[in-house]
């Protein structure tokens, strides 16, 4: 299952992302956890120290890597040069999965120890100063959007993905890639007002989406998420000395974190496991298609020399069981 989350930033966000990736973890599932937000806070909120943090490969310093394999031997595709973000899979195509071990995880992703959990850790990588004028910081998410475009997972598995902070999630088609959103927002005005932003685009594309109220201080707080998402509301998150102490560097074990929260991450799982019955890999990969047409014709052609619409396998639907490709 993959899972996004989404808000402004300072939202919480990343900490929201970082509790749900630990409470998946401690009931044993696998997990892979994917930092898309340029500012690459997700592995410190998992334990990681600065050092740490600073050392994990970027997954956009990989990418001839990262399309070589998944290109396989799909006849459609001439070379990895000729891959962008959106280059959806066809046959002959590598595809990715949660479980295996696989060259790009190897190059890409870094084990990280939860209490008696392990989970894979992928960041996109910073925007360094050698970027500035020169590169869009949404080329680096580009390699999030084209690993989850090969991407088959299964039920009782799960990506989750904490994305560009504020509306710049809209920038590419990636936020169609999920079967949940989860919408970070606090009680103010400002807090909801990405949510305006998505609710359109959700509804446009068929993304599931639901708030998650956090730093939420009493009643007030609640009634005014209430009247400003209505039902899109799922949960909210208060105080927490559990978090305080992980941000100091010092988080107990995760089975100390306040029960009322972690009835709230059993919500999320439970709304994201009820996703399950509603995958359509039709759509979905329609939804592929529309957006490489879309971004060959707009700047992929160029910039390639290609002609990138030729890649689409109009036979080809991406489905949880499909042949492994060597």
């Amino acid at each position: 299952m993959k899972i996004a989350f989404v808000g402004k930033g300072g939202s919480g966000k990343t900490t929201l992302s970082s509790l749900f990736i630990r409470h998946l973890a401690a009931t044993g599932a696998p997990v892979i956890a994917v930092d898309a937000d340029i500012n690459q806070h997700l592995g410190p909120a998992l334990g990681l120290d600065e050092a740490e943090a600073a050392e994990l490969p970027a997954l956009g310093a990989r990418l001839p890597l990262i399309k070589d394999y998944l290109r396989g031997s799909n006849p459609r595709i001439a070379s990895a040069d000729t891959m962008i973000k959106t280059t959806p899979p066809g046959e002959g195509s590598r595809l990715l999965r949660v479980r295996e071990d696989n060259p790009v995880y190897d190059a890409c992703a870094r084990p990280v120890e939860l209490d008696d959990a392990t989970v894979r850790l992928m960041v996109t990588g910073q925007f360094t100063e050698a970027d500035l004028g020169v590169a869009c910081y949404h080329s680096k998410t580009g390699a999030v959007e084209l690993c989850l475009n090969h991407l088959v997972d299964g039920r009782d598995e799960y990506a989750v993905v904490d994305m560009t902070a504020g509306s710049d999630s809209f920038a590419s088609g990636m936020f169609t890639r999920f079967d949940m959103t989860f919408l970070v927002a606090e009680p103010t005005r400002k807090g909801v007002s990405v949510y305006r932003q998505y609710k359109d685009y959700a509804r446009d594309f068929g993304v599931s989406l639901a708030v998650v109220g956090n730093k939420v201080q009493g009643q007030d707080d609640v009634d005014f998420l209430r009247e400003q998402v209505g039902d899109d509301l799922l949960v909210t998150v208060g105080h927490s000395d559990w978090v305080r102490a992980m941000e100091k560097g010092h988080p107990p074990r995760f089975e100390f974190l306040e029960e009322d929260n972690r009835r709230s991450l059993q919500a999320l799982q439970d709304t994201v496991d009820a996703s399950y019955d509603r995958r359509d890999w039709d759509r979905y990969t329609s939804q592929m298609v529309h957006f490489h047409l879309k971004n060959a014709q707009s700047w992929g052609n160029e910039r390639t020399g290609a002609d990138l619409a030729a890649q689409v396998d109009p036979a080809f639907v991406l489905r949880e069981r499909m042949t492994a490709t060597a």
